[in-house]
């Protein structure tokens, strides 16, 4: 009896073990893993989870809840729901399923697989194993089967790993992370493409699954270039052309967030010709890697010419005559005939290499310091040459260009790029030019010339840059620095050329010094000079008037003796008593005018000699009238009784006449005494006033 009461408790006792142990909990964010321990088939296939009762893990789940699973024939292992946080994407990783194809790198998604949380859709639809390529979206939390997925995030690694070297890692280090699977926990991330600060950014894309790319291509587009080659059969523009290689096939695939559609579209494995552009992309780390590259922006005042490495073959467009390269119509290989122009274009640079040239007014400088607009001249320096007489000149210049935006192309196909256009086709001409000139001009000559020279060089470089397509706007020569034994020459020849000046400045400024002087002594004696002046006039109005006033009575006179003398003439004989009265009359006035107007003998002293000489003449001939009608001795005696009359012969006779007449030695004396004054002064006519009959 108490062997059957034992017995009993212990079967109580074991059925209640078993209960307790059968019983599993199931938090609501977990799933239960069961592994079945014994059955009497075995996994086949090579598949860890079992579907139709073998042994191992299977392939049904417990879900939230209480749950019953018969111990010891089958464990439960407790695994939390996928979380995929925020920001982050989940790779999926199948651990059964069929093989993947040969050569392929992820495993064919099919729309039933769904978000891989039903096991059976998965494997009765054909799923493969390795790694899928759709990836799980930020938020997703989903009861994936542990031990048939796993699921990689950038904070964990969810699921059972059924392989031996995974064993090892979470054996050894207590879990698994996703640098065991060669990733980054930031490749496991959202990927964001957004401006870079004020740069525009790409993303280029390379697909690491896919077919290998045709001979000779370096990147894959969907459905290669044939888009194009219809385009030009129906004479599309170049323009039409450009958006249409630019408009991008991403739309067919999701901007390979589905890789599966990019795979059917016959995406091709490496370098993609369409980029992304600015969003959030959930892309498959283990199918696809981006890298950031800056937008392609034209400014204002510029093109780009565009180099093309992909496309349709080279169909050259230049024309026989240009042997520098080919020129093509966009979507071919080589030079595009048509530039970009302002805009922003998302063109992948791997595959198109955009050459900028500016079509602005274009200044460089050979300087010390470089153009602050671009960064062309930075390698340009001062020219160095040496003259005739072997002085070394320094010269900063500055030549201003021009690319015409419809040879931009053309430009670029001769020279590569913009910077060799500088440095390896101007530099050499521009320095050249100068040095070459410098050494056929004296040192002086080149100073004294420096508008030829530069207007030469404007007239060599406008030659030698017309054969490259290029303008050239200006040529100038900004400074000269000379050596230093020259500049000690010029400087004294210049202080000579100054003292000089100076020397001859201060002459002027003595000779102005004494016209101020002058000027000043003029001032000073203003008053005294007008006064002067006043009185020269004052005087000379007088003479002037006393003139006149003798003129006028000098022809008076004059005019008066030539009448009355004409008159004594006339009337002479007939009237000698009359003559002589008027003769004495008229040299008594004319004596007496000239003791009253004796101070002014020098003015009118012409005009009285002519009166003198009429009167002299008409006393002559009233002499010889008295002559003839009185005799010789009569006309004496009467000039002598005239001139006692007159008062210039004293009364008392020096010489006494004693004997013979009384009359006749009077006349004597008085013939002796006037005879000598008779030959030197002029003979003065004195009528004879005859006592009336």
């Amino acid at each position: 009896m108490l062997i059957t009461l034992v017995v009993s408790l212990f079967v109580v006792v074991l059925a209640a073990f078993v209960v307790a142990r059968s019983l599993r909990v199931v938090g609501p964010s977990e799933i239960g893993l069961v592994n079945k321990r014994f059955a009497r088939r075995s996994l086949a296939d090579g598949n860890p989870v079992a579907l139709h009762g073998e042994a191992g893990y299977q392939a049904a789940l417990l879900m939230p809840g209480l749950r019953f699973k018969l111990w010891p024939v089958y464990t439960v292992s407790k695994h939390p729901w996928v979380q995929v946080p925020a920001g982050e994407l989940g790779v999926v990783i199948a651990q059964v399923g069929d093989p993947i194809a040969i050569g392929a790198k992820s495993a064919e998604y099919r729309e039933s697989f769904g978000n891989f949380s039903d096991l059976g859709a998965f494997l009765s639809n054909g799923g493969q194993k390795g790694v899928q390529r759709p990836v799980l979206p930020p938020g997703t939390l989903v009861p994936i089967h542990p031990a048939a997925f796993l699921v990689i995030t950038a904070s964990r690694v969810y699921g059972a790993p059924v392989s031996s070297e995974l064993q090892a890692v979470v054996h050894q280090y207590g879990g698994i992370t996703p640098e065991v699977f060669g990733l980054q926990p930031e490749q496991l991330q959202v990927t964001v493409i957004a401006p870079n600060g004020s740069i525009d950014m790409v993303g280029v894309v390379t697909a690491l699954d896919g077919e290998p790319l045709p001979s000779g291509d370096i990147a894959s587009r969907l459905g290669g270039f044939d888009d194009v080659h219809a385009m030009e059969a129906d004479g599309a523009t170049d323009a039409e052309i450009i958006d249409t290689l630019l408009g991008r096939k991403n739309e067919l695939h999701n901007n390979y967030q589905d890789f599966q559609a990019f795979m059917a579209h016959g995406g091709r494995i490496g370098l993609q010709h369409d980029p992304l552009l600015y969003g959030a992309y959930l892309l498959n780390p283990f199918l696809v890697r981006v890298e950031m590259v800056p937008m392609l922006v034209v400014r204002q005042g510029e093109v780009a010419v565009v180099k093309s490495f992909v496309g349709l073959p080279t169909l050259d467009t230049s024309g026989a005559e240009f042997k520098f390269g080919s020129i093509v119509q966009p979507g071919r290989r080589g030079i595009w005939q048509e530039p970009l122009r302002t805009g922003k274009y998302p063109i992948n640079p791997r595959i198109y290499a955009a050459e900028i040239v500016p079509t602005s007014i274009l200044t460089l400088n050979w300087a010390s310091a470089s153009s602050t607009a671009h960064n062309l001249d930075s390698s340009l320096s001062p020219i160095e040459g040496k003259s005739r007489e072997g002085f070394v000149f320094s010269i900063d210049l500055q030549v201003q260009i021009h690319v015409s935006d419809t040879k931009a192309p053309k430009v670029i196909s001769m020279v590569g790029t913009m910077q060799n256009l500088v440095n390896e086709v101007l530099q050499s001409a521009v320095g050249n030019h100068f040095r070459n000139t410098l050494q056929r001009l004296e040192a002086v000559r080149f100073i004294e010339t420096r508008d030829e020279v530069q207007e030469a060089a404007l007239a060599a470089v406008t030659r030698y840059l017309t054969t490259y397509d290029v303008e050239t706007r200006g040529v100038y020569i900004q400074d000269v620095v000379f050596p230093d034994e020259l500049v000690q020459v010029l400087t004294e020849r210049e202080i000579a050329k100054q003292e000089k000046a100076t020397f001859h400045e201060q002459r002027e400024a003595q000779h102005a010094r004494i016209e101020v002087e002058k000027a000043r002594g003029t001032a000073d004696m203003q008053g005294q000079l007008a006064s002067s002046q006043v009185s020269i006039e004052i005087n000379s109005n007088e003479a002037e008037a006393r003139a006149a006033k003798a003129r006028g009575e000098a022809a008076y006179v004059e005019t008066t003796a030539r009448a009355e003398a004409t008159k004594v003439e006339v009337l002479g004989r007939a009237d000698a008593s009359r003559i002589e009265a008027l003769g004495l009359a008229e040299a008594s006035k004319v004596a007496a005018v000239g003791a009253a107007e004796a101070s002014r003998a020098e003015a009118v002293g012409l005009a009285e000699a002519k009166a003198a000489e009429a009167l002299g003449l008409a006393r002559a001939e009233g002499f010889e009238a008295q002559k003839q009608a009185l005799g010789p001795t009569a006309t004496a005696l009467v000039a002598a009784i005239n001139a006692i009359a007159e008062g210039r012969i004293d009364v008392m006779p020096d010489v006494l006449v004693t004997s013979g007449g009384s009359i006749d030695g009077l006349a004597a004396s008085l013939i002796r005494r006037f005879m000598p004054a008779a030959s030197t002064a002029d003979e003065v006519v004195v009528p004879i006033e005859r006592p009336a009959a």
